[in-house]
């Protein structure tokens, strides 16, 4: 059995520069705390993998998976990042969590300045701790949750005046002005589960297959993809079970047209006004779908880091498989952490063509 190399500290048969682990360390990922800890035998310290403190050698480094073997060391907790509690990055979920409740748990809405006095911040540093976490600001985020609880009590069938009230409206006028943006329709004929309402639609072929492109009166409600376009009309039915469909209207060969291509040539761009219908979570995720560069893709849990819930990778896939606007939220962009494509809603070769076109599209010529 050949001696460890002089110099170099071994984590059990591998060198600790060599141990995927470290280049977590090195990159002070913040998703990896509570994982594993390191300590360094020249400061007699043990840190958390997100420490900011000047990254040590890897001679003088040891992994630990566990706070307890760290602390078998007999070394001293790190006074910069605080390894033996709570890390920053869970205080400040903890803070996050606690005002959401405070906005869904009020009557009116909460001004920025109460919610940061309540937890003791300036509302400048709040403002930007809150979107940093959720991916809203506390004003999105409070029109976020009106429009469910609004959404909840016309689907419980309340009334629209009780709807309007218990969301937290204290007046039917400031609702009504944003009740079409809020519901995609008004809210009587939400009420009704969409009854009557008017959804433009076109068929169209690509480079991926048939396509199917929808509107309503706000903006494009759905882009679906398939191999058959009969499929793909009874799809949008299923989805718009109560609306009045309207197909092969000239006036919308011009909306199809722009989305095709967009699929045949991503470097076009598709800036077309969307109908998105979702929950403040799914909001969150897509709004970090529509972030990513074009020929760019990022992992499941890159995209859960980003809207600040590093544990919902899970969630996020799900929020992704929810996405009915094809292209236009690029779901398609998001890979597993290894790389491979996977887990497309329409298709895996579909996912992999997309990707390879806007790769190709965003190489400079």
């Amino acid at each position: 059995m050949s001696a460890k190399p002089a110099g170099i500290l071994m984590q059990g048969s591998v060198p600790v520069a060599e141990d995927p682990r470290w280049a977590r360390v090195l990159a002070r990922d913040k998703a990896a705390d509570g994982q594993f800890w390191y300590s360094v035998s020249t400061t007699g310290v043990y840190c958390r993998p997100s420490c900011p403190s000047r990254s040590a050698h890897p001679k003088n480094v040891q992994l630990h998976d566990s706070l307890e073997s760290a602390k078998a060391t007999g070394f001293r907790p790190c006074r910069r990042c605080k390894p033996d509690g709570p890390s920053t990055e869970t205080e400040k979920a903890k803070l996050i969590a606690g005002a959401c409740r405070l906005i869904e748990g009020s009557e009116e809405e909460p001004s920025l300045e109460e919610q940061a006095r309540a937890f003791g911040l300036s509302p400048s540093y709040f403002h930007r701790l809150f979107k940093a976490a959720t991916g809203l600001t506390p004003k999105g985020y409070a029109a976020a949750h009106r429009a469910k609880k609004v959404r909840e009590g016309l689907a419980a069938g309340s009334s629209v005046t009780e709807a309007i009230y218990d969301a937290g409206f204290n007046s039917s006028g400031r609702f009504y002005a944003k009740s079409t943006g809020m519901l995609g329709m008004t809210p009587s004929r939400y009420r009704a589960g969409g009854r009557d309402e008017e959804i433009r639609f076109a068929v169209g072929q690509t480079c991926l297959g048939a396509i199917i492109v929808a509107s309503s009166a706000k903006g494009v409600a759905a882009i679906l993809l398939g191999n058959d376009a009969d499929e793909l009309v009874r799809d949008l039915q299923d989805r718009f079970p109560r609306a009045r469909l309207t197909g092969a209207d000239p006036d919308y060969e011009a909306v199809i047209a722009r989305v095709v291509g967009f699929v045949e040539a991503p470097e076009l761009g598709l800036d077309l006004p969307l109908d998105v219908r979702c929950t403040a979570f799914q909001q969150r995720v897509w709004q970090a779908l529509q972030e990513i560069p074009l020929g760019a893709t990022v992992s499941y849990a890159e995209i859960a880091y980003r809207i600040g819930a590093s544990r919902a990778v899970r969630a996020v896939a799900g929020a992704c498989a929810a996405n009915n606007l094809a292209v236009a939220i690029p779901c398609h962009r998001v890979v597993r952490n290894d790389g491979a494509i996977s887990g497309y809603a329409w298709g895996v070769e579909r996912k992999r063509t997309l990707l390879e076109r806007e790769t190709a599209a965003s190489k400079p010529t």
